[in-house]
């Protein structure tokens, strides 16, 4: 059971500076809206967080043609239904803060984008997969167990950012130990202009011996240098990088998201890092 309370909450309270701008060639009216400036949670999601962006800018668009609000990074629009924190390390690990962000209302990406109606749609996705992580972990034996309230608390402590009451529903699906151990590893492996990488992994070997990090990225024969001097890329998951000796399974108790995933990163170093 993840019991190291102080890493979940320092991980909880982390939050990322943005600075949101219309985008130029969709304002409508004379005076220039200022950019719109905050701090986010990097465990929420965008339209978890993101209703006084829409109302300060959506004053400055033409009404009669205007889409559902999207963001884009640098030409990548951003895709809702990763949590921020994944987002930010994905393309904006080694950019200046505040992160820049370009706010749309016009020529919505259907081929790379959702959409988002609503909230519902936000809660719909994250308890789908947080009943995914469940099916690999426990076989699902745990969120079915669980009653209606507590799949309402657990989205209720994410969407209104409490930590305790989240947790005291989370920690059931975070138990490890004995019979209840991981039967697999919930993760993701990301890299920009890349399909994220899935598979079945599973915590320890045939022998018993603990996998680690390292084991992890073998194993999916990511091509990358595994030494961490050697390597070509950073390895990141919720804004940091593990040591690649870590145990997947301690990572997977105290560094999934909230969805109960770890969404790993692989960002390519530059040339002044290499």
């Amino acid at each position: 059971m993840a019991d190291d309370r102080e890493i979940l909450r320092e991980l909880w309270e982390g939050k990322i500076p943005i600075c949101f701008q219309l985008a130029q060639e969709e304002i409508y009216t004379v005076d220039q809206p200022d950019p719109f400036f905050l701090l986010v949670p990097r465990l929420s999601y965008f339209p978890l967080v993101t209703d006084k962006v829409l109302r300060h800018m959506v004053k400055f668009v033409e009404q009669e043609s205007t889409d559902e609000m999207w963001l884009e990074y640098e030409g990548q629009p951003l895709k809702w239904h990763y949590p921020i924190g994944l987002l930010f390390d994905l393309y904006g690990h080694q950019t200046e803060l505040p992160w820049k962000l370009i706010v749309h209302f016009k020529k919505f990406p259907e081929d790379e984008l959702l959409h988002c109606p609503n909230k519902e749609a936000v809660e719909s996705h994250f308890m789908s997969i947080i009943k995914e992580a469940d099916a690999l972990k426990h076989r699902g034996q745990a969120i079915n167990n669980m009653q209606k309230k507590d799949h309402k608390a657990l989205w209720t402590g994410l969407m209104n950012d409490k930590f305790d009451q989240f947790w005291s529903v989370n920690k059931k699906l975070m138990e490890s130990s004995g019979e209840d151990a991981f039967k697999s590893i919930p993760f993701r492996i990301y890299q920009v202009d890349s399909i994220p990488i899935q598979k079945l992994f599973k915590p320890t070997d045939d022998n018993g011996e603990t996998l680690t990090l390292r084991h992890l990225l073998e194993f999916l024969n990511v091509d990358i240098a595994l030494s961490p001097e050697l390597s070509s890329h950073h390895v990141i998951t919720q804004g940091i990088e593990p040591p690649l000796e870590t145990p997947a399974a301690w990572m997977s108790e105290h560094l999934s998201y909230p969805d109960n995933f770890l969404h790993i990163c692989l960002v390519p170093r530059t040339e002044n890092e290499s």
